[in-house]
């Protein structure tokens, strides 16, 4: 599929704990990509932040429909594997924001 294919994205937002960082994405890493790969598929990107709100981990996903993105979230959150990702980072999360976004067609070409 290609871009336009995807119009639902999922843009996470995770404030970690200061100074957890490498040990969140260690965790991330090795427990959750797995599982994420598993039942998401292939994300968009990684993130942390450096200029404005520190110590942010943001990771966006793109979908089909919000059918879709419930159906794969669905599947994640039943891995007997999340909760171990989750048992392993607590303390080290300590907010969360996500936002579901939809892409808007735009004239990207130049006048």
């Amino acid at each position: 599929m290609n871009e336009q294919d995807y119009p639902i994205v999922d843009l996470r937002f995770y404030s970690i704990a200061p100074r957890g960082m490498a040990e969140f994405l260690q965790h991330f890493n090795e427990l959750a990509m797995p599982l994420l790969m598993k039942h998401l598929g292939t994300p968009v990107g990684f993130y942390t932040t450096t200029i404005g709100t520190l110590n942010q981990f943001v990771h966006i996903w793109e979908y089909e429909s919000l059918a879709d993105y419930e159906r794969r979230s669905n599947a994640r959150d039943a891995d007997p594997e999340f909760a171990t990702y989750l048992q392993a980072t607590k303390g080290l999360v300590v907010a969360q924001h996500n936002q579901i976004i939809k892409k808007v067609a735009m004239n990207t070409t130049t006048v």
